[in-house]
């Protein structure tokens, strides 16, 4: 990766990674060692929120046993999180990385709305992967992709050091295809290689702009880039989930989309069976 300064992704020069601390065993951490690494190639300034999720107490008499449990777990989890963003600031303080980090204690509403707002801030946001669809990390991922206008790098388990050499597009000729492309043309731009999949055949693409139209404007931004329409295997989360294994991609860029359901925002079918099992790190933006 040439020095910071040269790279096209000193264009990011402001990282956000958030962690949550739930008091959950498997707590998982891929996102830190990404972000700090990604933050030191970029010459970028990291920001690390590792936050407590608060639990409320609750009311009524002769409940003081309960709430002296509930009182003792937030008490856990405050000194769970104040230890990761301790330990951040030491790695990024090792790595030559300028680190803010706060450690807020907050319930979940609060939470989410924290990140949300502060992923505004940032040119980029790094979350972990959640594999449960009901889960605060999910959450966090809906609030940062469709309230904060920022993109969002999603690492699943093992990914923990940042790596961009090989990238596959997905393009479906959307307005959030594009988005999200556009976005991502600093890693596009310093990667050895990037491919454009369009799956076919799982919904009338007749009217969008191709993936061969869309190649050229890649190209003269200098991407190296190359083309494969993909027949639908399955679905298309499980066709690009093998074409990325089979390019040995080490990112995967797509839109993300949203649909209503008892009048809440959830995120779509693809972006959520993606989230729940994806081997690269996924680029998301909307």
């Amino acid at each position: 990766m040439p020095h910071p300064s040269s790279s096209p992704i000193s264009a990011f020069r402001d990282i956000l990674v958030a962690v949550t601390e739930e008091g959950r065993d498997d707590e998982p951490e891929s996102g830190l060692g990404y972000g700090l690494t990604l933050a030191a190639m970029a010459g970028a300034h990291l920001t690390v929120q590792s936050a407590a999720r608060r639990l409320t107490m609750v009311g009524g008499a002769g409940l003081g046993f309960v709430n002296s449990i509930v009182a003792d777990e937030n008490r856990r989890l405050r000194i769970l999180a104040q230890a990761v963003a301790e330990r951040m600031a030491g790695d990024a303080a090792r790595a030559g990385v300028t680190c803010t980090t706060e450690a807020p204690a907050l319930t979940y509403p609060n939470l989410v709305a924290r990140l949300t707002a502060r992923a505004r801030l940032a040119d980029l946001t790094v979350l972990d992967a959640e594999t449960r669809e009901v889960d605060l990390d999910r959450d966090l991922i809906d609030g940062v992709l469709f309230g904060s206008g920022r993109p969002l790098i999603v690492v699943p388990a093992g990914r923990s050091a940042f790596g961009a050499m090989r990238i596959v597009v997905a393009w479906d000729g959307s307005a959030q295809a594009a988005r999200s492309a556009n976005d991502a043309m600093p890693f596009l731009r310093a990667a050895e290689a990037v491919e454009i999949v369009s799956v076919v055949g799982e919904k009338d693409l007749s009217t969008s702009v191709a993936g061969a139209e869309f190649a050229p404007h890649l190209a003269r931004h200098g991407v190296n880039v190359s083309v494969n329409d993909l027949p639908v295997v399955e679905d298309v989360a499980e066709t690009l989930r093998t074409e990325a294994d089979l390019f040995r991609a080490d990112m995967l860029v797509m839109g993300a989309y949203r649909h209503s359901r008892l009048k809440e925002w959830f995120l779509g079918g693809v972006t959520q069976s993606l989230l729940a099992r994806s081997s690269v790190p996924l680029f998301l933006a909307h």
